[in-house]
């Protein structure tokens, strides 16, 4: 996730500016985070920022210019985690355009330190939020909650951030997440394929195997809910389209495990169109690398993407790259 500092005047807005709708009750704990040792969670730290110098130094084979993101620990510096939050106006799907309303909240404390109670009803919109304290910003450090995730995660989130910073693509949100969402997933493959780690290579296959159906089900969940929304009531629709997530079981475990502790209904359609954001190009991004097997020289072409680039001139691009590739190697 790209977090666009309030002064860039870009992107996310202002929270004081956009939050007065959104009524969010947080408790805030002030006690140390139960840990199963402090050795050990210190132990996985030091391996964790250790992972991340690893990472960092593997992307410049790819053409990725590292930052400073997640770097350092809490052990160096002062964690900061973050709140998003998206709102899309009820009975609409942000398909081909960008979401109605995003806004990201900054705490200087462990998400795990800040449990959400909920997030009201807002009138007139669907809401969704998510926590987290891996983005892409220097005030990312390595936390312990990080240090405990699995490998995979572990080095796909390093990749991600890297890859949002301006130098290495600079588009508007709704597209570049699109883009680089595929793009650290395929390069996490290919870290684990060089270091000779098979066991880790083959989550991180299987992995983006599982991404890639979200991907195809999710565009299938979509043009349905827009069909459903067009033909039936708001309330109808949402208890319609919750009901047809059985037909794609890869999509519906993903929309399960995200909006735990929120209400379903209340979700729908921010959910679906956030998820739209991260996966619309993925299983075409992965379909291009699959064929070309180059990934960085896919990368290369994809940061050629125009910096004003909306929806549908991402898809076109990416439509139209294998044209361009023979173009260029005749």
């Amino acid at each position: 996730m790209k977090e666009h500092r309030l002064g860039r005047g870009r992107r996310w807005l202002s929270a004081a500016a956009t939050v007065a709708p959104v009524f969010l009750l947080c408790n805030v704990i002030s006690c140390t985070l139960a840990t199963p040792g402090a050795e050990e969670a210190r132990r996985r730290l030091q391996e964790t920022v250790a992972l991340v110098d690893e990472v960092k130094a593997f992307e410049r084979t790819l053409g990725i210019e590292p930052t400073q993101t997640l770097s350092n620990s809490t052990r160096q510096q002062p964690s900061l985690s973050m709140l998003w939050v998206w709102l899309q106006r009820a009975g609409t799907l942000a398909l081909r355009r960008p979401i109605d309303i995003r806004m990201a909240i900054g705490f200087y404390a462990d998400k795990e330190r800040i449990p959400l109670e909920r997030i009201y009803k807002v009138e007139g919109y669907s809401v969704y939020y998510r926590q987290g304290n891996e983005f892409a910003d220097e005030r990312a450090v390595t936390t312990a909650g990080f240090a405990a995730e699995n490998a995979v995660r572990r080095v796909k989130v390093i990749i991600h951030e890297d890859l949002h910073a301006d130098r290495n693509f600079d588009l508007p949100w709704e597209v570049e997440e699109g883009v680089v969402t595929p793009l650290g997933s395929l390069a996490a493959v290919e870290f684990f394929r060089q270091k000779g780690d098979d066991e880790n290579l083959k989550r991180a296959r299987a992995a983006l195997e599982d991404e890639r159906a979200v991907s195809r089900e999710l565009a299938a969940v979509a043009l349905r809910a827009e069909e459903i929304f067009a033909a039936e009531s708001v309330d109808e629709g949402k208890r319609t389209i919750l009901s047809i997530l059985s037909d794609y079981p890869v999509y519906e475990r993903q929309f399960q495990r995200q909006t735990a502790g929120q209400n379903a209904a209340t979700v729908v359609e921010a959910k679906l169109s956030h998820d739209l954001v991260y996966y619309r190009y993925f299983d075409a991004i992965a379909e291009l690398a699959e064929q070309s097997g180059d990934l960085k020289g896919l990368i290369e072409q994809l940061k050629v993407l125009p910096p004003n680039a909306n929806v549908q001139d991402g898809e076109n691009y990416i439509r139209e790259l294998p044209v361009r590739h023979r173009a260029a190697t005749r």
